[in-house]
């Protein structure tokens, strides 16, 4: 087991070993660890390997100079400058909450970014200042839409965070497939197979292999097939990709750049990097705060107050896992699976820092 402190203060290490600056190192632990605190193991210690691959590569700016370009009282655009993605995305998230404070709403599209952890760490941001938050990035593009075996769109996750008063603030952080890519790598680490509805080999055959997107195969989209509601999996990650995308001047569907090793980067382009999607909407905008906190708690608890199915303990609200997770990884400490324990030491080796796994 690690602590949160000894993997956070890892992780800033290795980013200002590549050459990230101090402030910008901290933000970009924090995402990482936010992850693993949450249960989301996914995009957390596992996904280091990926960053420092890309930074290898020379594909990631580690010194950024992240600018609004274009801009409305309640709207902007970001221009990343192709910086880690944590590091364009938490100042686009702040200038979407910066403009609600003025405008009731602020919204910001940003490109020419990178992956920037989960999603649902930014949509949280907004919950600090009463407000609600709203976050949406496309992604890899390793997601073949219904009827297709061609790999145009990512995971495309949404995150939506929403206050209350006297219950857990609401917060839900999906991605528009079955499952998120790096749940299949946790999978491929653990040497696990994978339900059938998740995945198809390049020729559209059902499969079970966590590794079949290293062999051409693809994701699918949320409800696995046509029969069980791909189509609405396909809609939901088609209006994440034109809100980031195109509505920002980023890369949309099969032209997002690769932030996994085993995705080549092609030559043509449709925009700048990655695009993300930032929403703050503050309550008194609407009505009174008071009053729609007070009506948050009554509809959580209407809603936790559902029957449970036989088998069933309770009825969950969108968040209580990963609330429910983190008091117990704050308490545990962190578990890594061995795979992802040697790609951190293969790392520290390489960046020269120490990694303790006594």
């Amino acid at each position: 087991m690690f602590t949160y402190k000894y993997l956070l203060g890892f992780t800033k290490s290795a980013f200002m070993k590549m050459g990230c600056s101090d402030e910008d190192s901290d933000v970009i632990a924090e995402v990482f660890l936010a992850a693993e605190l949450r249960g989301h193991s996914s995009h957390g210690m596992l996904r280091l390997k990926d960053y420092y691959e890309l930074w290898k590569s020379g594909r990631i700016n580690v010194s950024p100079a992240v600018k609004v370009v274009y801009e409305s009282p309640g709207t902007a655009v970001v221009d990343g400058d192709n910086a880690v993605g944590m590091v364009a995305a938490r100042r686009s998230m702040q200038i979407a909450i910066e403009k609600a404070k003025t405008a009731g709403t602020g919204w910001v599209a940003t490109r020419n970014s990178n992956h920037f952890g989960i999603a649902g760490y930014y949509a949280m941001m907004a919950l600090r200042e009463n407000m609600i938050g709203i976050c949406l990035t496309n992604a890899n593009p390793l997601v073949a839409p219904t009827f297709s075996i061609s790999r145009m769109m990512g995971t495309n996750p949404i995150a939506v965070a929403i206050p209350a008063r006297e219950q857990p603030p609401l917060v839900a952080d999906f991605a528009t497939t079955p499952i998120a890519r790096g749940k299949l790598a946790v999978s491929e680490k653990k040497g696990e197979k994978v339900a059938f509805g998740f995945v198809q080999d390049k020729n559209g055959q059902p499969s079970d292999d966590p590794s079949i997107l290293k062999s051409g195969g693809s994701m699918l989209t949320l409800g696995g097939d046509r029969l069980h509601g791909s189509h609405k999996g396909y809609c939901l990650s088609a209006l994440v990709d034109i809100f980031s995308a195109v509505l920002s001047g980023a890369n949309f569907g099969p032209f997002v750049p690769p932030s996994v090793a085993y995705l080549p980067v092609l030559d043509k382009k449709t925009g700048e990097g990655t695009g993300h999607f930032f929403g703050a909407m503050r309550i008194d905008a609407f009505q009174p705060a008071d009053e729609f906190l007070e009506r948050m708690d009554q509809w959580i608890g209407t809603f936790r107050a559902a029957k449970p199915a036989p088998g069933q303990e309770k009825v969950l609200i969108p968040g209580d896992p990963e609330r429910e997770a983190e008091e117990m990884i704050r308490k545990n400490g962190i578990s890594l699976v061995p795979a992802v324990i040697s790609d951190l030491e293969e790392i520290a080796k390489a960046l020269e820092i120490q990694f303790d796994n006594s």
